[in-house]
């Protein structure tokens, strides 16, 4: 299965691409951390014949839907999936939006990355979900506009001109981003808004954003009055629940912890953690994955005992989940 995929990616490559040389490196049973794997990155060997030793028994683990019947406690609110690129927040946002809509709820599945293969993965329609991407390109077209229409509309043309000068600032994509999270923020409080994050650089941003016009309102607000703002929602445990999404790997694993620290250093508490393509939940026969298999079980035990206070662990799956019906196999299957 495996194979199968790289083979399929292999022959999507572009034209231009195809025609370089290439080189091909086999896949190892172990991961290229330390000075004694990387010295092994080059050799034609790809895996010893002889079975390896049997995996120590880990803890019980979840899946992904007793994760979602945590969720769903009074039926709505924002559910925020984060973590280094490549790790899969994408189909699991889908999976975790597509079992909430399969329950009934109503469900706005939306993302921040810049990538946005939402649609590619979903492949399809479902009663109770809205899919939406929020572009950064069209966010902000859209609030140059409202600006231009709002506080250029009794300026002269020399005042005009510089407020469109000013608008073509790099922080005017910030400042229209920020303004379509919040809106996105504001709809959880009467339905499931599950959002696939922008990789961890990008949200960090976005988060930073949001915490200075928190201070800046409460600067201006003062200690007495009674104010609301996007990071207050985003704190609000009962409101917000953070899944931090990562891969049973030395890499991910460390950054998915500094994730943990930034956040809650901003006053967020992560909900929960999601070990995603986990082959030892796969259970595979083949001697070089069930070496990789065995080798996931420090980063596994890591998660469970230091890292998360609840956590679900999604197998590794033959095929990429694509569909509706696919991805609710994806969220049912321990």
């Amino acid at each position: 299965a495996i194979w199968k995929k790289e083979q399929n990616e292999l022959a999507q490559l572009p034209a231009a691409l195809r025609k370089m040389s290439t080189d091909q490196i086999p896949l190892k049973a172990f991961n290229m951390v330390g000075i004694p794997a990387l010295r092994h990155l080059f050799s034609s060997e790809i895996s010893e014949t002889s079975a390896p030793q049997v995996m120590a028994s880990l803890p019980a683990t979840k899946d992904l839907q007793s994760l979602v019947d945590s969720l769903v406690g009074e039926g709505h609110g924002l559910i925020m999936l984060m973590g280094k690129g490549g790790v899969g927040k994408t189909t699991l946002a889908a999976a975790v939006a597509v079992e909430l809509a399969d329950r009934g709820y109503a469900v706005h599945l939306t993302t921040s990355d810049p990538a946005a293969h939402l649609s590619e993965t979903l492949a399809g329609v479902m009663d109770n979900l809205t899919v939406s991407r929020i572009d950064p390109q069209s966010e902000t077209e859209n609030y140059r506009r409202s600006v231009l229409a709002s506080k250029g509309k009794n300026l002269d043309e020399h005042g005009r001109m510089l407020l469109e000068e000013d608008l073509r600032s790099p922080c005017t994509e910030e400042i229209a981003v920020f303004h379509a999270f919040s809106r996105i923020i504001q709809e959880s409080a009467k339905k499931f808004v599950v959002m696939d994050t922008a990789p961890t650089g990008h949200t960090l941003l976005l988060l930073d954003a949001t915490g200075a016009y928190h201070r800046e309102l409460a600067r201006q607000m003062g200690a007495n009055k009674h104010f609301s703002t996007p990071m207050m929602q985003l704190q609000d445990k009962a409101q917000t629940k953070v899944l931090i999404v990562t891969l049973a790997e030395n890499t991910p694993v460390l950054e998915a912890a500094n994730l943990q620290v930034e956040l809650r250093r901003a006053g967020i508490e992560p909900w929960a953690w999601i070990i995603n393509n986990s082959l030892a939940l796969a259970h595979p026969t083949a001697p070089l994955l069930q070496k990789r298999a065995i080798n996931e079980q420090t980063q596994l035990l890591l998660v469970m005992n230091k890292y998360a206070s609840r956590y679900a662990i999604v197998p590794l799956v033959a095929e990429i989940p694509v569909g509706v019906e696919a991805l609710k196999r994806l969220a049912r299957r321990a």
